[in-house]
């Protein structure tokens, strides 16, 4: 099979030849232009041969066309915020619905347009997207705290800000998928976490102003879920309107990847331990991917549960695209 083959196999139920796989991650020095992050995204697929390729851009990409600031990046670091629109809760009613065309989406999708134009005929690419609480998020600052708190100074302002940011999104949403994206990669950062917000506050901000941005994708074939951080119950997801699920499941409180498995209908991705990936050789990697795959009968694909460090050396990312004949795991 090749690799589109492979990937819709296992989307379709069906057994493919061998496990897809792919890691991704930031290469923050590379992420400031739609030409750089193409560049980097199509050169780390020609030397990893990945099942499908995730377009991974600058993580303050999202907060950026409501007026967020931040400092880029002179080393293999996260940028630095240098200005958040919402410093109060009082802030959050003047969030507009942004433009499409925001020279920032606008950025986005040519980025997608260069990669699908050079791989996309091979391979999947899916497209970041974050959710719209983890947008207020970033907006306020970052993750959990202070928003949580302006969630409880000022509900009803928190919640048409998200309205109007989940409105912004469904909207590039369909711009990307009118470029050529298999689907979304759907990112709420570490709001997925009880130990960032509990499950009430996540049906209350989180889960409502999800469904216009995923009915926005709804006709992409391949769109994944990526609940992050740990102790997520990772049950509270496998209703949402995605064909796969990923997640960290070595992390401390989440379900493995069996477990998910026998509780949902859903594609599940992980398997690969991207915090300690470096530090293990390639036959201790195989070991633990080979335990964490162990009974799963064809519903999985290989995945990090979450970014791979801009640090890890392309020996390490070889031998991670290469676990699936390593773990001699054909389904």
């Amino acid at each position: 099979m090749n690799h589109k083959e492979r990937v819709r196999a296992v989307l379709s139920g069906e057994r493919p030849d061998r496990l897809p796989v792919s890691t991704w991650g930031h290469d923050f020095l590379r992420e400031g232009t739609a030409e750089d992050l193409a560049a980097q995204t199509i050169e780390r697929q020609r030397k990893f041969d990945y099942d499908f390729v995730k377009l991974n851009p600058r993580w303050t990409m999202f907060a950026e066309p409501w007026g967020n600031r931040y400092q880029p990046p002179t080393e293999q670091k996260f940028p630095r915020l240098v200005h958040k629109v919402v410093t109060r809760a009082d802030d959050l009613r003047s969030i507009p619905v942004a433009s499409p065309d925001h020279p920032v989406f606008k950025e986005h999708v040519r980025a997608l347009s260069l990669v699908v134009e050079e791989i996309g005929d091979s391979v999947d690419v899916l497209v970041t997207v974050f959710s719209p609480l983890a947008v207020a998020g970033l907006l306020a600052g970052g993750v959990g705290e202070p928003l949580n708190s302006y969630a409880r100074e000022n509900t009803e302002d928190l919640k048409l800000a998200l309205a109007h940011i989940s409105e912004t999104l469904a909207r590039h949403v369909e711009d990307l998928i009118g470029a050529g994206a298999s689907g979304v990669f759907y990112a709420h950062t570490q709001w997925t976490s009880l130990d960032v917000c509990d499950a009430g506050f996540f049906e209350e901000f989180g889960r409502p102003y999800d469904r216009p941005v995923l009915e926005a994708a709804s006709s992409a074939p391949f769109n994944m879920l990526h609940v992050c951080g740990n102790n997520t119950s990772l049950e509270r997801y496998f209703d949402y309107p995605v064909q796969v699920i990923n997640w960290d499941n070595f992390g401390p409180g989440n379900m493995s990847l069996s477990e998910a498995a026998g509780q949902t209908d859903r594609v599940v991705a992980g398997g690969i331990p991207h915090r300690k990936i470096h530090k293990m050789t390639a036959t201790e990697l195989a070991d633990v991917v080979g335990e964490s795959v162990a009974g799963i009968d064809g519903n999985i694909m290989l995945a990090g549960g979450c970014a791979v460090g801009a640090l890890v050396p392309d020996d390490v990312r070889r031998t991670a695209a290469g676990l699936p004949q390593a773990i001699n795991s054909s389904p």
